[in-house]
């Protein structure tokens, strides 16, 4: 696998790919050395971006930017993914920039409702973050939920507010079950 790290406006981001596509992707939130040593660990190491990498970092730059991306047509090298998480990053691909999901909706389109946590596992296990937008699932209450990345759920947040989504529901709403 080869890697490259870039600067965006949200930070340094960390990609490594091999021949099939986007492998790894490091979201902003360590020093340099530590997203280094993350984007390269298992023997990756620096490469020059092919010419369909290069678009996949531009598409990252204008996100940062805050202009909408959809990186649904980016290729995605997931052979090393356990079958259950491929089937839902596949099934996670399908929401677009502003939208969201919850863990149980997720569960619920892989056959059943209580693969809930297997699919915050998936979700936690995601190597390709941003790109599989495992920040756009939330808890079943509207809540964040957790998140894997560098700064945790205020990262999964920061994230949201860019692509315009407010998370949580208003002061007194779910009480009243609306």
């Amino acid at each position: 696998m080869e890697t490259m790290v870039f600067d965006t406006a949200l930070g340094a981001f960390g990609i490594g790919w091999t021949d099939a596509g986007v492998a790894r992707l490091q979201l902003p939130g360590t020093d340099r050395a530590a997203l280094l040593e993350r984007i390269n660990r298992d023997g990756a190491q620096a490469g020059e971006p092919t010419r369909a990498i290069e678009a996949v970092i531009n598409q990252i730059e204008d996100y940062a930017a805050g202009e909408a991306v959809d990186f649904s047509a980016v290729p995605l090298d997931l052979e090393k993914v356990p079958e259950f998480n491929r089937r839902a990053y596949t099934l996670l691909l399908r929401v677009g920039w502003g939208e969201t999901t919850t863990y149980g909706a997720l569960a619920r389109q892989l056959g059943d409702v209580a693969l809930s946590r297997a699919v915050g596992a998936a979700m936690g296990a995601n190597p390709i973050p941003l790109i599989i937008p495992c920040h756009r699932v939330l808890a079943s209450d509207g809540k964040a939920g957790g998140f894997s990345a560098p700064g945790g759920a205020e990262s999964k947040l920061r994230m949201l507010a860019l692509e315009g989504v407010s998370v949580g529901a208003p002061a007194g709403q779910m009480a009243f079950g609306f």
